[in-house]
This record gives C-alpha cells, sequence and structure tokens, in this order.
C-alpha cells in the first residue's frame, strides 16, 4: 500500500514573492532543527501547512501543560523584503524510506504551487568527536547551483570524502528537486554523532550563513548563551547526556530526554 499524508492548511497563504524554501527536520545533532526553529522564532513565521501520517514515530510528547501531542512536521511563511522565505520544521522524519520519497514528493508539489524553486536542506556530518569550530560543506542539484552558493557564503562544496550519502528528508528532497529541474542545496555541519548529542555550535554555524545569505539580519547572542550554558553542562554530565532538542525555540522547555 503507498504512504499516504495529510496535509491540513491552517489559514490564508500570501502570494509569495520568489519564495526559497528552509528545510531543519531533525537528524544528526539536531542541527539543522536547531538553526531553522531559531529562524521561525525569531522572525514569527506562520504555520500554514500541516503534515500527519502514519509513517511518523509511534509515540507522543507531553508538553508542558502535562498533555500529550502528536509529532508534528509543519510549513512555515515569513514574508521578507529580500525574498520570501517557506521553513519546513517538525519533531520528527518519516520513519521509512518509501515514506521519506512520498513525504518529499508532497512537499515539493506544495512548495511547487507556491512558486518555491530553491531549496536548502539542512543537516549534520557525524564525528566521533566534540568538533571545537565546526566546519560548513555544501552539496546541490547542479554545479552553477553549487557555485553561486559558495561564491555568496564561502562554504566549501569539497565534500566528496567527507561525508557518506545523506539520509533522510535532507538528501531526499535535495535529489527529487533536482530531477524537477529545482534547485537545491543540502548545507551540512559538522557535530558529534552522538545519537544524544545537541549540536547547538554547527546550528550557530548554520544560522551565520542563513543570516548572511538570506539577509535576516538575526541576533545571535541567545544562541550564544545557549552554547556556553550546554558546554557548562558537558562538564558535568557529559556529552551523551544532554537532552535532545524537540519542536519549539531556544529558551523554551523543549527537550526530549
Amino acid at each position: 500500500m503507498a504512504v499516504m499524508w495529510s496535509v491540513t492548511k491552517l489559514g490564508p497563504v500570501p502570494k509569495l514573492k520568489n519564495p526559497i524554501l528552509i528545510e531543519g527536520l531533525p537528524g544528526i545533532g539536531n542541527v539543522g532543527k536547531v538553526a531553522t526553529d531559531f529562524i521561525i522564532d525569531k522572525v514569527n513565521a506562520k504555520c500554514i501547512y500541516e503534515f500527519n501520517g502514519t509513517s511518523i514515530p509511534h509515540s507522543v510528547f507531553v508538553n508542558e501543560k502535562n498533555l500529550v501531542e502528536l509529532p508534528k512536521i509543519e510549513l512555515y511563511v515569513k514574508q521578507h523584503p529580500h525574498r520570501d522565505i517557506l521553513f519546513l520544521a517538525g519533531d520528527v522524519q518519516p520513519i521509512t524510506e518509501e515514506a521519506c520519497y512520498d513525504f518529499c514528493e508532497k512537499v515539493l508539489e506544495i512548495c511547487g504551487a507556491l512558486g518555491c524553486k530553491d531549496i536548502i536542506a539542512l543537516g549534520g556530518i557525524g564525528l566521533k568527536q566534540i568538533p571545537k569550530q565546526p566546519k560548513l560543506y555544501c552539496t546541490g542539484t547542479d554545479n552553477a547551483t553549487v557555485k553561486d552558493f559558495v561564491k555568496q557564503t564561502g562554504v566549501s562544496s569539497r565534500i566528496y570524502g567527507i561525508v557518506g550519502p545523506i539520509v533522510g528528508v535532507s538528501g531526499v528532497l535535495v535529489g527529487l528537486a533536482g530531477k524537477q529541474k529545482k534547485r537545491a542545496i543540502a548545507l551540512l555541519a559538522e557535530t558529534y554523532g552522538h545519537p544524544m548529542y545537541l549540536g547547538v555550535k554547527g546550528a550557530r554555524e548554520l544560522l551565520k550563513v542563513l543570516n548572511k545569505y538570506l539577509k535576516l539580519k538575526l541576533d545571535l547572542k541567545q544562541l550564544d548563551a545557549e552554547i556556553e550554558e550546554l558546554e557548562e553542562e558537558m562538564m558535568t554530565r557529559g556529552p551523551e547526556k544532554l537532552p535532545k532538542m524537540r519542536r519549539g525555540a531556544l529558551g523554551e522547555t523543549s527537550y526530549i530526554g
């Protein structure tokens, strides 16, 4: 049976100007999720679509009201003077290969209807040790797209041999976008490869690039404070005991574990 996703429209969608999609779902170090959630919170992006399906983890979260809620994947929008921005964010990723392909096709269908031809998918490169200064790498759908991104951001595209397969939505979304002649970049930050590690330093490096590339004018001081707090925790608890972030802005009670 084909994997099916239900998509709920949550309100009127404005006419968008040259929109770009930023994808940041949970993954290695949750670097993409931390970065995307931070931007959504800071720019007050509006949620316009919600994705639900049976191919997400069979679990619920207990929220700050001590009530359960199902995991969500959501599409946000922020109209911006430079260009309008879509954000794909959420608590989880599809749990099967078939579901991942089906989900990415659905995302591309919706974004295409909104006039989106450009995508940046965020992810992590898992290392055996915590990087003191995480490096960023990029790849993409075609040479012209990658060269233009490198020229504007300074990120290295010499990624062959640094990373293996890019697994999950961050990889499949870019691959399928290329087949549809859309321009897509996978922007990856080094982070510690432990499943319980929260890669805030890697997320900050992603944010620095996106801040410049999208002309967001974000103040990253709050994230710097989070990094200091997490480093203090690592000194006492160890990186393997740090909490995993779930949906919500930094500074909120929004962790798993």
